[in-house]
């Protein structure tokens, strides 16, 4: 916390008078009340007491500054990615959202085997809680086969209770990125933003139907024709026979 001149003054002159104001204030300084707060408690006990001198003694002894609250941060050991040497030994998962023409934001879960770069899924809700989010999973999985481990973010879904006890009883492991570090899962971000430009930015939806429908489409094309730099020019479907 950093002082103005005046106030670092003002703390080394502190009038007798005001060094009881100042310990009632510390005093009753808790749980960062506020100055309200702190004021109509002095007040309550010392009527005598005006609310300007407490105001007065409050702000120049920087009480009144803001204190930044630090954010708690997931801390996570570096998790390179690296390309699987067959189909399901990892999946990776991630969100991205949108609008509707109404401007409703939709959500949408993708899901990629970097292996062989095939898309297995994108599903589209306004909302995808951690129950969807098995849901889809799970019949996706019935469809691909289960894999050994998934990477993901950070994010609530995937940390909740529920989703890893989920993981727990499937046999899959977590392979979770550290946070604010997006390269961890750079495979599927390449297909984020390729997926982007070809059907969310290209068309205006409006409503869950269609833009499944329109990604739907896309997404056979991406799996089936579209040549992919990383696969020496193979498709995903080519790639994986």
């Amino acid at each position: 916390m950093s002082y103005s001149r005046t106030t670092l003054y003002y703390k080394k002159k502190m009038p007798a008078k005001d060094q009881e104001i100042k310990e009632l204030i510390e005093k009753n300084l808790r749980y960062n009340s506020g100055r309200t707060i702190v004021t109509a408690q002095i007040q309550s006990h010392h009527k005598g007491i005006s609310s300007s001198k407490i105001r007065r003694v409050y702000t120049q002894q920087g009480y009144s500054l803001y204190q930044r609250v630090k954010s708690r941060r997931i801390k996570r050991a570096a998790n390179p990615i690296t390309v699987p040497l067959a189909a399901n030994q990892e999946w990776a998962i991630d969100f991205m959202s949108d609008a509707l023409s109404n401007g409703r934001r939709i959500r949408t879960l993708n899901i990629i085997d970097p292996y062989n770069r095939k898309c297995l899924g994108i599903h589209i809700r306004h909302n995808l809680p951690t129950t969807q989010v098995i849901q889809y999973l799970t019949q996706i999985i019935e469809t691909a086969g289960k894999p050994a481990s998934i990477r993901t973010d950070n994010g609530p879904e995937f940390t909740s209770k529920q989703f890893q006890l989920w993981l727990y009883h499937n046999k899959i492991k977590w392979n979770a990125i550290q946070p604010g570090c997006p390269q961890e899962n750079a495979i599927i971000e390449r297909m984020n933003r390729t997926y982007r430009e070809a059907v969310l930015d290209a068309y205006v939806f409006k409503d869950l139907a269609q833009a499944q429908k329109q990604t739907d489409e896309w997404l056979k094309y991406y799996n089936e024709q579209r040549p992919h730099q990383s696969l020496n020019y193979y498709t995903p479907k080519d790639y994986a026979a």
